[in-house]
């Protein structure tokens, strides 16, 4: 019994320092030599960019510098999963920092050092005024609010490029913001490299094979009966770019509705539509690009360099694209993928110059032109949009991977408004799983049961059940502070509520789905 308990103290031992061990050697510079610079760049990229990144960077800053350069990529993840680990990874490191300096640490310090509100707090402001780093210099890709929510947090740094390079901020060339959304922060604490917009990927053979073939041109389309068991989505718990897509859809519908109210009402609904029509739900936005491609899928949503990308696979594949990324009519918003150094960053001078190139014109070039073309990449083509408005005339414009694609100038968008939804990005996601996924089955069957009616039309009180919410626009505050853990909600009390929510949709589709079969 003894010599047991002494392995389980040993292990236990062995499990409690292995943070301290891995925070020791993540702020090693793993590269050992003086005649190579390196730089730590944690992000969600797939290897084609990462190795592009490296060749590419690794020419501009031989030539810039005269030394050798190579980029330690760090990639935990998804852009959800970077996020929480920076944040943890800073809560640990700013404690340790304390405690060096003999200050106890309190459990309260966790929820102020980090909050823009407390500023007069000294937790807070020590914070500010400290160099504490997590080992890594810079955090690459994800979206606007995500790079804004480390910024205000205090994680990122000026990274001080406006001071370098003025002439590049000039509204021709960089613009302030575009579409609702800032491409920059005035503070120099994140800076947009390429820009993205949502919309709907399509196979033209699945198509062809529904019920009512028509191809979908707006978001409402994919809530049809003829889609149902046709889409594949992706769930916005485990993927930032695809809750950021199902954000962008319920704007559109507060816009059509010329109000707040019944727009959020509208868009949650037609959200539960196009989750009862999907087949398969992945962990990854970049799936769906697979499965639709693949004809298991007939549609999906996609971030426009995956639908770029999975045309031209297709078109290398069958000498003609089989597959097709269109932006949804009136649908979709411009938005960007920032960079930003982090506090403490060990190699600043690097992280700056990677910064630098990302927003030059070299960088620029990488990431819009297709490759083998002069300035494109080497192997693959990235099929990014550049946030620099003067690559898309001119000579440029034949290099382009999509000459005719300028973001700048789309027909298709609106103008992002982050006052209506932005604060309830992560109460969204919650809201979807709760309502859509967790009785995923049960929401199925009712949409099942309706579209057997004859639709919705047909099944007025059946859809009334459907539609039920937990909450309404303007109770949006109240469930999302019901949701959050602290002083009045502990972790338990969450549980409680998103299954209290769940529980409630299973029993309204169930009802529904009882209606519909009678005829009501």
């Amino acid at each position: 019994m003894w010599i047991r308990l002494l392995i389980c103290m040993v292990l236990l031992g062995g499990l409690l320092a292995l943070p301290f061990y891995f925070r020791q050697e993540e702020a090693t510079d793993i590269f050992a030599g003086d005649d190579v610079d390196t730089v730590v760049v944690i992000c969600a990229h797939n290897k084609t960019v990462r190795d592009e990144y490296e060749r590419a960077f690794g020419k501009w800053y031989k030539e810039h510098y005269g030394r050798e350069v190579r980029i330690d990529f760090r990639s935990p993840g998804g852009t959800s999963d970077i996020t929480r680990y920076i944040e943890d990874r800073f809560r640990a490191e700013y404690r340790y920092f304390l405690e060096d300096q003999g200050i106890s640490w309190e459990t309260a310090y966790g929820d102020i050092f980090n909050d823009s509100r407390q500023s007069e707090h000294w937790v807070r402001r020590k914070f500010l005024e400290s160099e504490v780093g997590i080992g890594i210099d810079v955090f690459a890709g994800g979206g606007t609010f995500e790079h804004s929510r480390m910024a205000d947090r205090g994680y990122a740094v000026d990274g001080g490029v406006q001071r370098r390079h003025p002439e590049w901020f000039d509204p021709a060339v960089i613009p302030a913001a575009f579409g609702g959304d800032r491409l920059y922060d005035p503070q120099g604490r994140y800076y947009g490299v390429v820009l993205s917009t949502f919309g709907i990927f399509y196979n033209i053979d699945r198509i062809s094979e529904l019920s009512d073939p028509a191809v979908p041109e707006r978001w409402p389309d994919l809530g049809k009966p003829e889609f149902f068991n046709a889409l594949v989505l992706a769930d916005p718990t485990k993927s930032g770019s695809a809750n950021k897509c199902y954000e962008i859809i319920i704007q559109q519908c507060m816009a059509e509705a010329g109000e707040a109210q019944a727009g959020w009402r509208n868009g949650l609904n037609l959200l539960k539509r196009i989750f009862a029509n999907a087949r398969i739900i992945t962990d990854s936005a970049s799936k769906v690009i697979g499965d639709v491609s693949s004809g298991e899928a007939a549609a999906g949503m996609a971030i426009d360099t995956y639908g770029f990308t999975g045309e031209l696979w297709s078109e290398h594949c069958f000498g003609t694209s089989r597959v097709v990324y269109t932006m949804p009519k009136g649908g979709t918003a411009v938005g960007a993928d920032p960079v930003q150094i982090l506090r403490g960053a060990p190699n600043r001078k690097v992280a700056e110059a990677f910064v630098d190139f990302l927003l030059s014109p070299e960088g620029q070039k990488l990431h819009a032109f297709r490759s083998g073309t002069p300035g494109g990449p080497e192997k693959s083509t990235l099929s990014r949009a550049p946030v620099r408005r003067d690559l898309y005339g001119g000579e440029h414009r034949n290099y382009l991977f999509k000459p005719d694609y300028n973001p700048y100038a789309p027909e298709n968008t609106f103008d992002y408004n982050p006052a209506l939804t932005g604060r309830y990005y992560t109460l969204l996601r919650q809201v979807i799983k709760a309502l859509m996924l967790d009785p995923h089955s049960e929401l199925q069957e009712a949409w099942r049961a309706v579209i057997a009616a004859g639709g919705p039309e047909k099944v007025p009180l059946a859809m009334a059940k459907f539609n039920e919410l937990p909450f309404e626009y303007s109770q949006a505050d109240r469930a999302g502070r019901a949701l959050r853990i602290g002083d009045d909600n502990s972790a338990s009390d969450v549980a409680a509520t998103l299954r209290q929510w769940s529980e409630n949709m299973r029993s309204s589709y169930r009802e529904a789905a009882r209606l519909a079969k009678e005829g009501r």
